[in-house]
């Protein structure tokens, strides 16, 4: 079953992306070594700091324009229901660098 994904990304200073993909792990490993031009790029919004997982492309669609028309102060409170820290949360899913596409299993 194919999941989707709407996601939002910080930067140090909190800067804020909204985003949907349908591989979070392949898409963090693009954010992180900034290789897609454009607003994250130029911000280096690189820190997962929330997200959530659909089997409906249209759910996830659907949410991420949801939350792109919300208030930034609702955004926080969103990401801070979950993750008070503002930890990374794909922090330890790369290693050496390696592309998540390569990985066998």
């Amino acid at each position: 079953m194919k999941r989707y994904y709407m996601y939002i990304l910080a930067n140090e200073h909190r800067r804020l992306y909204v985003g949907v993909t349908n591989n979070l792990m392949r898409r963090m490993f693009e954010h992180r070594k900034r290789s897609v031009p454009g607003f994250t790029q130029k911000y280096y919004l690189t820190r997962l700091v929330y997200f959530e997982e659909t089997d409906e492309v249209a759910a996830a669609i659907a949410r991420e324009k949801q939350i792109k028309g919300w208030l930034r102060k609702r955004k926080i409170a969103l990401i801070e229901s979950v993750n008070p820290e503002w930890l990374d949360l794909a922090g330890e899913w790369f290693d050496t660098g390696a592309d998540p596409s390569l990985r066998s299993g």
